[in-house]
């Protein structure tokens, strides 16, 4: 039987690891490898022994991107190949489960939704990352064009996604693409400690709450957002 195109390991501490698995084409993404991802994703999330996700990718890199023998296909084949909408990258910005990316090697394409669509980001110096988009004759795909501008400022992301430049791991630190630069090779280690203090130190129902504070908070004025924090704040002095 072949492996699977997703893995997941046992939880230990509290963290699961989810890793795309396709080392032999550097985890290029395929409609059956979304679906799988965000069935992990979905099924981690409702599993209350799981307090923090790591994501990352088996062998030399994270993800390359769309497997390229998607286009190879008429255009009908290739709108059924995209996945559907409830595996999108962006199904890993939904769960109340913390998730934490560990970059390696190449992260392209839609490599860099799954990247972006984490909440915290940890990458190795000598990553590539690259918004392959325009040199493919493509465009911001997967919301991008709403998300990076959020993470790193318009004229940033816009140099970014216009040139589709690949930029190092140590470079995306800089400029806040990712929060975390880790010493060489060390990226999904040092993601698994991370993730860990959080399992262990923090409440699963205070960051569930923050992560759809922030998530509804973009979209809100700031007297919105403090009157709906001192209602939660009350909700929290009854908890434990």
């Amino acid at each position: 039987m072949s492996e699977p195109n997703v893995v997941v390991r046992d939880a230990e501490d509290g963290v699961a690891v989810v890793l795309l698995n396709r080392p032999q084409v550097l985890n290029a993404i395929t409609a059956d490898l979304a679906r799988n991802y965000a069935s992990a994703l979905r099924r981690l999330d409702g599993d209350e022994s799981v307090r923090a996700i790591v994501v990352s990718g088996a062998g030399r890199g994270f993800c390359a991107g769309a497997d390229l023998s998607l286009l190879a296909g008429d255009l009908e084949e290739l709108r059924l190949a995209v996945p559907a909408r409830q595996d999108l990258p962006s199904t890993s910005l939904a769960p109340a489960t913390p998730i934490i990316a560990a970059a390696t090697g190449a992260v392209a394409g839609i490599g860099l939704a799954y990247l972006l669509g984490s909440d915290v980001r940890f990458a190795d110096p000598d990553a590539r990352i690259a918004p392959v988009f325009p040199r493919l004759g493509l465009v911001a795909e997967y919301g991008l064009s709403w998300l990076l501008p959020r993470l790193i400022g318009l004229s940033a992301a816009t140099e970014i996604l216009l040139s589709g430049r690949t930029i190092s791991g140590a470079d995306a630190g800089a400029i806040g693409l990712v929060q975390h630069v880790s010493a060489p090779g060390q990226a999904l280690d040092e993601a698994i400690a991370y993730a860990r203090r959080i399992a262990l130190s923090c409440s699963p129902w205070s960051i569930a709450t923050m992560k759809s504070q922030l998530a509804a908070d973009l979209h809100r004025d700031y007297e919105t957002a403090l009157s709906n924090s001192l209602e939660l704040m009350d909700v929290s002095f009854g908890r434990e």
